[in-house]
């Protein structure tokens, strides 16, 4: 590792130690293709995100309102105010094993670099593993801890960008405009066309015409 490059990391560690409650949050559960993510999300000790919505998730912002608060993200993170990462588990790994398996997959992702001694907050039925024993599931989490609403933001833009781009290299099927999940237009045109390797195959099983 270079010098500038163990400089960067040794901040993003130092920053990083100064966090000791984290969000959890997923977006993509439930579309016919693309990946599933997973969003951690964590402020230094004593930093106030300004601004914040109370009681605004991903899904109650409009796609102008998450790319702002994603880029206010991007500059804090650089400061060393926030912590946040995002975890993907491939449409073929939701086939392999299932929805909620594929999750706990990405959420590892996300979690490798956490301490188990950090507070892990976890919107509605996400579970983190075992060895944070300090962990509390909440329904509805995503409106009322600022924490996982914000974690929210992160696997919610993440996915949609890279399912844009997924749209891109696989065009007809509007994957960049609905981003995978099961409209009208999409699924007559995976009738129309068949699926793609971005496709889960499980979910698309029972598409049918008319």
């Amino acid at each position: 590792m270079q010098a500038r490059e163990f400089f960067c990391y040794t901040l993003r560690m130092k920053a990083k130690a100064k966090v000791k409650v984290f969000g959890i949050d997923e977006a993509g559960r439930g579309p016919l293709a693309g990946p599933v993510s997973v969003g951690i999300f964590g402020m230094k000790t004593g930093f106030k995100l300004k601004g914040f919505p109370k009681g605004r998730d991903s899904k109650k912002m409009s796609e102008a309102e998450r790319e702002k608060w994603f880029a206010i993200f991007i500059e804090e993170k650089k400061k060393g105010n926030v912590f946040f990462e995002v975890g993907f588990s491939t449409a073929k790994m939701i086939d392999q094993k299932g929805i909620v398996s594929a999750i706990c997959v990405a959420m590892e992702k996300c979690l490798r670099n956490i301490s188990t001694s950090s507070r892990i907050l976890l919107d509605g039925a996400l579970h983190a593993p075992k060895r944070y024993v300090s962990q509390k599931t909440i329904i509805k989490g995503d409106e009322k801890e600022k924490l996982i609403a914000c974690a929210s933001i992160i696997a919610k833009v993440s996915r949609d960008r890279l399912m844009k781009k997924i749209g891109v290299k696989y065009p007809g099927f509007g994957l960049e405009v609905h981003k995978g999940y099961g409209t009208a237009f999409h699924r007559a045109k995976i009738l129309e066309r068949g699926l793609t390797s971005m496709h889960r195959k499980t979910f698309c099983k029972n598409i049918k015409s008319g």
